[in-house]
């Protein structure tokens, strides 16, 4: 089994380097790596109902979809992500529980009485602290896991608020669990790279023929054109939401706007703006067959308003209120 403790911290390469090494490698593999603060969504979910966008977009938090399904994650340098790649026979791939098991062995032996809660999630005196999810590809399964170990959970709390009844859509949600930080619960005071250390160490004294493994120059540039060409597009990161309706609404200049839209591959197929009663008919017609993108719908409400301050109506838009 390779053991890769990859040292990049940007979420979209890391998200396609676990595609990569289960689509590309044979060998089993184990990874660590950190991201920068970012969210992730999972496969079939609907990215605008996940998120608080403006919260996201104020803070520089990068929005990445991954290969799996189950719900959103926040990752930031105060959270470890674990991946298993394992070959396998076909009815017999998915197992949360033979990937979960060295996590909490690592755990249990640093004093914290970590457990498994359900399928997929790994809870200390029920408080969660580590979201996992599986893909099968062929014979090959990926399994990862977050591992809040000490994450801001103030900004985890305020990049995943949002307000479902906005949305209307059969996309998989995701439930919000009480989260917890591993430091919280160690006896003895560890820094995230001594954690880190022990995890390793404990891959290598668990599994037989561990090879530690870094990537290979064919390796980045490999995973780097899968960053190109899927994992930081808006194409995959919210046009690949599923079809949903969006009703909004708020006050601009003292008056009552709604907004309805309804989408489809992220592309406004329908689309209702009305103030006190009074549709606005030409920015209705404008935003048909355009993507529900921030940047696109500023640019229609400044050509149809040329003397309006586009900003309060873009905000309705997005809102997670």
């Amino acid at each position: 089994m390779l053991c890769i403790a990859n040292k990049t911290s940007n979420p979209y390469f890391n998200i396609a380097s676990e595609e990569y090494l289960l689509k590309n490698i044979t060998d089993d593999v184990f990874m660590l790596y950190q991201n920068s603060p970012s969210v992730i969504v999972g496969k079939h979910q609907n990215t605008f109902a996940e998120i608080n966008y403006w919260y996201t977009k104020d803070n520089k938090i990068d929005v990445v979809r991954r290969l799996s399904g189950g719900g959103t994650v926040f990752h930031d340098f105060g959270n470890l992500n674990f991946t298993f790649i394992r070959n396998g026979n076909d009815g017999n791939l998915v197992d949360f529980k033979r990937f979960t098991d060295p996590i909490i062995r690592v755990l249990q032996s640093l004093g914290v009485p970590a457990e498994r809660s359900g399928r997929n999630d790994l809870i200390i005196n029920d408080l969660k602290f580590s979201g996992n999810a599986e893909h099968v590809y062929k014979n090959r399964i990926l399994h990862h896991g977050t591992l809040l170990f000490s994450s801001k959970l103030e900004s985890l709390g305020e990049a995943l608020r949002v307000n479902s009844a906005h949305y209307h859509d059969k996309a998989v949600k995701s439930f919000r669990s009480k989260v917890t930080n591993i430091t919280d619960h160690l006896p003895v005071g560890m820094s995230i790279e001594k954690f880190t250390d022990n995890i390793i160490n404990h891959i290598f004294t668990e599994f037989s023929d561990v090879i530690a493994y870094n990537f290979s120059e064919t390796d980045i540039e490999n995973i780097e054109k899968l960053v190109a060409e899927k994992y930081s597009t808006w194409e995959w990161n919210f046009g690949y939401s599923p079809k949903f309706t969006l009703n909004k609404s708020g006050y601009l200049n003292g008056k009552t706007i709604t907004i309805i839209l309804e989408i489809e591959k992220g592309i406004i197929v329908k689309a209702s703006v009305i103030i006190n009663n009074e549709p606005l008919m030409q920015l209705e017609e404008a935003l048909i067959n355009q993507r529900y993108n921030e940047e696109i719908i500023r640019e229609i409400i400044n050509q149809t308003f040329e003397v309006v301050d586009c900003e309060p109506i873009l905000r309705i838009f997005f809102k997670y209120q």
